[in-house]
């Protein structure tokens, strides 16, 4: 049966092939003796041929132009590829922070995050927040936040627009991000923090092969900036190894500390790792 109707289907595709090829001189000539008969009607209408050519003369432009942006959006499009630049939003609203927590979500379960940030309230202690399950199901997670005691924080609560936005907000805020990490370390150990003194700069969250950078820029609400995605590429030329270094930077510097969960303490480092002072985090003062 299958093989009896492989053999009408080539049968009928000859059938077809032949008829077109033999109806092809009389369907030329039909169609060269209507573009004859409506030439001889337009050569004749001055206004009708003028409309053509200047409707002719539009599309041109209009295709050229199109050409044109399609080429430079291509070569743009190469940079950005080149840069690592995956995602570059063009908005800020609702539907964009759930894509983006969603992906942040799928990207980071049973992945290492590397996360630098001001308090981290926002970002992981809000069960709302874009990392809070990201925490909870990562495999190991390196965290640094500002020093509430620090100048940096100081800083950063004076470039503040809100009045309710100071010091003492932040301090709360971070005792909450403390406590949070706390309660995932004592389950799972994979948790470490370190507690940075500089004003804040960049919003990074690395996790996996991707990270999520932000801008902290004075006088405004790291909420309201924009949020790009790179990708890592192979080739390292992107901007992903950039930031991961950065991150590592600063995360090996010796006058950043790390805080101890068991006892409450800051434990610097020298560049060996090895341990070389212990201070109790409190304000200084």
């Amino acid at each position: 049966m299958k093989a009896s109707l492989h053999v009408l289907y080539h049968i009928g595709v000859i059938v077809l092939s032949a008829s077109a090829a033999i109806s092809l001189p009389y369907t030329a000539n039909f169609i060269a003796l209507k573009f004859l008969a409506a030439w001889s009607f337009i050569e004749n209408e001055k206004i009708f041929l003028v409309s053509i050519e200047i409707a002719f003369a539009m599309l041109l432009i209009i295709s050229l132009n199109y050409l044109g942006n399609s080429w430079k959006n291509r070569k743009l499009a190469n940079v950005a590829k080149q840069a690592g630049l995956l995602f570059a939003p063009s908005g800020n609203g609702r539907l964009m922070q759930k894509r983006l927590k969603r992906a942040k979500e799928k990207q980071g379960t049973e992945r290492d995050v590397l996360l630098m940030g001001s308090t981290g309230f926002r970002t992981f202690v809000d069960p709302e927040s874009d990392l809070h399950k990201v925490l909870k199901n990562c495999r190991e997670a390196k965290i640094m936040l500002l020093n509430p005691f620090s100048d940096g924080a100081a800083v950063r609560a004076a470039g503040i627009p809100d009045q309710e936005v100071t010091v003492d907000h932040f301090k709360e805020q971070i005792k909450k991000s403390i406590g949070f990490l706390k309660e995932i370390n004592n389950v799972r150990k994979n948790i470490q923090l370190k507690l940075y003194g500089d004003s804040p700069f960049l919003k990074l969250n690395i996790i996996g092969d991707h990270v999520w950078v932000k801008h902290y820029q004075a006088g405004r609400d790291i909420t309201c900036m924009p949020e790009y995605v790179f990708q890592h590429e192979q080739k390292e030329h992107g901007f992903y190894a950039l930031f991961h270094k950065y991150f590592m930077r600063h995360w090996s510097h010796p006058d950043i500390p790390e805080y101890d969960f068991d006892s409450d303490e800051l434990v610097y480092r020298d560049s060996g790792g090895n341990e070389v002072r212990r201070e109790e985090f409190k304000n200084p003062d």
